[in-house]
């Protein structure tokens, strides 16, 4: 290894090293190049459809609501069963879908109702699938390579969105409107094709499974008990609800400004992956200087003067400078955003967490797209954007103490540090509810410090499986203290002896080191009886 050792590590680009990183990363921008040429023509055509504002940016609403819906079921999924086989199969439907969508546009049977519909398909395709492809980023590549796999990842996204909007710009023009969705099927073919040549390591089969329901709540409960990725869920949704305005609102910005048309809209659209790229080229520089806090305060700052350029002027100059800054902060915004999700989640729940992280990104979009076009509608597109300003300003100052990043200085590894936990008996069922009581015998000045340990512990219990959790203090002996919680049944709290992190474990032995039991904390554990 040379002396800069670090950078050949985890440079920005070292990532391409990995064969299945490299070949995945090339599959994925092919297809996305597909996908923002079918956006472009979604939104291009609904305006033919149908001028109103307020149907416009449905579109952007259909292609969003389902990943708020489903992401989280999604998510479940993709935690419990093989990740690659549901990319494929999910691939090979939406593949199906757009075919037929894009022979309808060829043929002029094309209807508003039908477009949305067809939106809202894709868009059910997209929330299965985004989980998946989320959570494979850290097999793909070594921890230390996770954020420049994840910046790539960003890139890719939007050196599409650069070369995406224009070709469809063009295509519309040159050949028609069913030229973008018919080649938005064919990137999906090659995504299959990627699929079928990966082969990834074989993973171990985990041994206990709740209902899917059961493992949606933990998901759900895993990030309103682990602190970092709920403040990132927290400022996420105050970013992207304001954020949506200039995406939504688009298609009839580029109509409406002078010698506006397709080839604006696309020339727009190209502009804000242009952006993005240019960003996400400044990131690695930026990182050295700010943190991913003050990273989405700035980019939330470039993107209120992005909205503003578009009050001030119609001209197509001020709208090319204003969405390059737009792409520009969207990447600072999204990348950091992403950084944060994934440094807070251990693997056991990747999928499910980051489908709450999408959740809140897709239901945030497609909520304020809706929003944007009444707004638009019953006003004008000039004060629906104003407005969009100002909430991004209140919304930064208000969820100020939720910071980005606080994932970054955590260990989530695996302790393996709980002993096994008891057999059960042949009579007895792993599926029915369990009880864990811990019993501390503490000395009384320790008692506050005791306190303040055991109620920052609790969060492990709950993000980790467990529904309720108490603490209790002995009348009779009042250094005795009992810890108790609670969980869905016998197998999720096996699960959970697999689920602590090396942080949760260093907290846990200050814990510890409080009891005065000459062998430490005495646990017991119980189940309902039939």
């Amino acid at each position: 290894m040379s002396s800069n050792g670090k950078t050949a590590t985890s440079g920005a680009f070292s990532p391409f090293g990995n064969r299945a990183f490299a070949l995945l990363w090339t599959a994925t921008l092919i297809s996305n190049v597909g996908t923002w040429m079918h956006e472009v023509g979604a939104g291009w055509l609904m305006t033919t459809l149908s001028p109103s504002p307020a149907v416009v940016t449905l579109v952007q609403a259909s292609t969003t609501l389902p990943v708020f819906l489903f992401a989280l079921l999604a998510g479940a999924l993709a935690d419990r069963f093989d990740k690659r086989r549901m990319l494929i199969v999910i691939n090979i439907m939406l593949t199906a879908v757009i075919s037929t969508l894009a022979v309808l546009v060829w043929q002029e049977r094309m209807t508003p109702t039908l477009l949305i519909l067809f939106t809202l398909a894709i868009g059910t395709g997209a929330a299965f699938m985004a989980p998946a492809w989320q959570a494979i980023v850290p097999s793909l590549v070594p921890r230390e390579k996770l954020k420049p796999a994840i910046a790539l990842n960003s890139m890719g996204i939007n050196i599409s969105r650069a070369i995406g909007p224009a070709l469809a710009g063009v295509l519309i023009a040159s050949i028609g409107l069913a030229a973008p969705f018919a080649l938005n099927a064919a990137s999906h073919v090659v995504i299959l094709v990627a699929l079928l040549l990966w082969r990834p390591a074989t993973t171990p089969t985990r041994r206990h499974h709740a209902s899917l329901l059961s493992e949606m709540g933990t998901g759900l409960r895993h990030v309103r008990h682990n602190p970092a990725m709920l403040a990132t869920a927290i400022r996420a949704m105050a970013f992207f609800l304001f954020a949506s305005a200039y995406w939504s609102l688009l298609p009839l910005i580029a109509r409406n400004a002078e010698g506006g048309g397709s080839e604006l809209y696309g020339a727009l659209m190209a502009l804000i992956g242009a952006g993005a790229v240019t960003g996400a080229l400044l990131l690695p520089t930026l990182s050295k200087r700010f943190n991913a806090d003050t990273t989405v305060r700035l980019g939330t700052f470039g993107t209120i003067a992005a909205l503003l350029a578009m009050v001030a002027s119609s001209a197509p100059a001020a709208l090319m400078g204003a969405t390059f800054l737009g792409g520009l902060s969207w990447i600072a915004v999204l990348t950091s955003f992403n950084v944060s999700a994934q440094t807070a989640l251990p693997d056991w729940v990747r999928a499910r967490g980051l489908a709450v992280f999408l959740m809140v990104f897709f239901g945030s979009m497609a909520l304020g797209s809706v929003i944007w076009g009444q707004i638009a509608t019953l006003a004008s597109i000039q004060i629906a954007l104003l407005t969009a300003a100002l909430g991004l300003g209140l919304g930064i100052w208000i969820t100020r103490r939720f910071e980005v990043g606080q994932g970054e200085a955590l260990d989530l590894s695996p302790a393996s540090a709980w002993p096994q936990a008891p057999a059960l008996s042949d009579t007895q069922s792993d599926d029915r509810a369990a009880m864990v009581i811990v019993t501390y015998k503490i000395d009384p000045t320790d008692r506050d410090a005791f306190l303040t340990l055991l109620h920052a512990f609790s969060k492990e219990r709950l993000r980790d499986g467990a529904t309720r959790w108490d603490v209790s203090q002995s009348v009779e002996t009042p250094d005795l203290w009992i810890e108790s919680f609670h969980l869905p049944s016998w197998s999720e709290h096996l699960a959970q002896h697999e689920r602590m992190t090396q942080s949760d474990h260093e907290l846990q032995d200050a814990l510890n080191a409080l009891d005065r039991h000459e062998a430490g904390p005495l646990v017991r554990h119980y189940i309902k009886p039939e």
